[in-house]
């Protein structure tokens, strides 16, 4: 069942802004320029727009796939080179959009083309009754056809309000069957080919986190992370956005109660690069709406 009048205005509202902001952020991926001053700015443009994070904006560079965002005391810059995945989200009320581009600054324009072509021919196959494993099929052909490798342990995933992973899972590669698309079904279609082994593993770096659970808290610290946090409305939320000095040791204690999960870096092996794009797409009867085009 498609969304009602309201509800469909929001998401294509929260994509209209996401798609606007991305176009302008991207042109701020340049040699040179900070790391903090473009992360900074496209998250402060989304706001000046009227509209929330969904979660940190992730930037992540070369053979980091997803999940990395500036640090409180970041000092990376953009080098020759660089493959830079943004992927930005966006939401109105609850209602998000999640959109992702690669910046290539060195020569990779296949690789970036790998992954493109295939959201393109994913998204030209979305309509009630297709499978979410034909929609991985389209993927890894394209990526294959080029000469690299879809990665095979992250998915695209449901969208819902406040909620950033919901069914169905979208994969990168073809298998039998999978969840069944449904009219009003609400999800991001984000292939990534990478020229190294096609899986991602977890790097000592996490800057973003989310609280998952509701638990009395004694350590004062950790008491005013999750009032700082509160209207996120279990949204992920970034390490830099906590300010009250000791957001290191808070959120250690919040992790261990099991209240507060990391997203570590996901990260192909060294020297590999990655490419991400992503739309968010809305099933209609006859096919889709993509809301962050």
């Amino acid at each position: 069942m498609m969304p009602d009048d309201d509800v469909l205005a929001y998401y294509c509202d929260a994509g209209k802004i996401a798609s606007s902001v991305m176009k302008r952020g991207t042109s701020m991926i340049r040699e040179g320029n900070p790391v903090i001053n473009v992360v900074e700015s496209i998250e402060r443009m989304v706001e000046e727009k009227g509209a929330g994070l969904a979660f940190p904006l992730n930037l992540s560079f070369n053979e980091d796939a997803a999940h990395d965002t500036a640090s409180p005391d970041e000092q990376r810059i953009f080098s020759e080179g660089d493959v830079v995945k943004l992927d930005l989200g966006v939401h109105l009320e609850g209602y998000i959009a999640d959109t992702a581009v690669t910046v290539d600054l060195g020569n990779h324009g296949l690789l970036l083309e790998a992954s493109m072509t295939a959201l393109e021919k994913a998204i030209e196959i979305v309509r009630p009754g297709v499978t979410s494993g034909a929609i991985g099929g389209a993927i890894q052909r394209e990526i294959e056809a080029r000469g690299f490798r879809p990665i095979t342990n992250l998915t695209g995933h449901g969208l819902a309000r406040y909620s950033i992973h919901t069914p169905p899972s979208i994969p990168n590669i073809s298998f039998p069957g999978g969840a069944r698309l449904e009219e009003g079904m609400v999800f991001a279609i984000e292939p990534f080919a990478s020229t190294g082994s096609g899986r991602v593993s977890e790097k000592n770096r996490a800057e973003i986190f989310q609280q998952t659970a509701v638990k009395p808290v004694r350590l004062p610290s950790a008491r005013k992370v999750l009032d700082s946090v509160r209207n996120r409305h279990g949204m992920p939320f970034a390490r830099r956005w906590i300010t009250n000095g000791k957001q290191d040791i808070a959120l250690a204690s919040l992790i261990n109660q099991g209240i507060v999960r990391s997203y570590p870096v996901l990260s192909d092996v060294p020297g590999s690069r990655v490419s991400q794009h992503e739309h968010t797409i809305i099933v209609t009867s006859d096919g889709c709406i993509v809301t962050t085009a």
